[in-house]
């Protein structure tokens, strides 16, 4: 009778062994399948590699080429890049506005297999504000624009 019961608890250790086994093997297959999912693809179809670090410059740290560029085209809405050294200055402009009190935001900059890829948006000041800032007079006009600088790299950009 003990024999028997050796046996049997022998077999069902044997199938717990198998069982735990085989839920390992399907949490594996789980985290597997979760780490594929987690790519990140642009509008495009290329795959998010990693966000890219960056600077806003204040208009006393844009160089002095560059901001006599950015002069030129304020007027109108722009994006350009330019290259000064181990840097890259990616410039989103939004044209004449005619009050003040608008802001940037960068919602995206980050790098993929063959570019890299900036999402800004343009900001107006809030409704309560807009009084203070005037309201098309000459003293309220506005050209906002931003200069992000990054570390140069060979890719191109792609303004969203």
């Amino acid at each position: 009778m003990l024999s028997a019961i050796n046996r049997i608890e022998k077999k069902s250790e044997g199938i717990g062994g198998m069982e735990k086994r085989h839920v390992l093997f399907l949490f594996a297959a789980a985290i597997m399948l979760c780490l594929c999912g987690c790519t990140v693809k642009t509008k495009d179809g290329n795959e998010k590699i990693k966000d890219i670090d960056f600077t806003v410059l204040g208009e006393d740290n844009i160089p002095e080429e560059l901001k006599e560029i950015v002069e030129q085209k304020k007027e109108k809405e722009f994006k350009m890049t330019y290259q000064d050294g181990d840097f890259l200055y990616i410039c989103v402009g939004y044209g004449r506005q005619d009050t003040g009190g608008y802001s940037i935001t960068v919602n995206d900059l980050y790098l993929t297999g063959n570019s890299i890829y900036v999402d800004t948006n343009l900001i107006g000041p809030e409704p309560e504000n807009r009084e203070l800032y005037g309201t098309q007079e000459k003293d309220g006009t506005s050209y906002p624009y931003v200069v992000l600088k990054i570390e140069y790299m060979d890719k191109s950009v792609v303004f969203d």
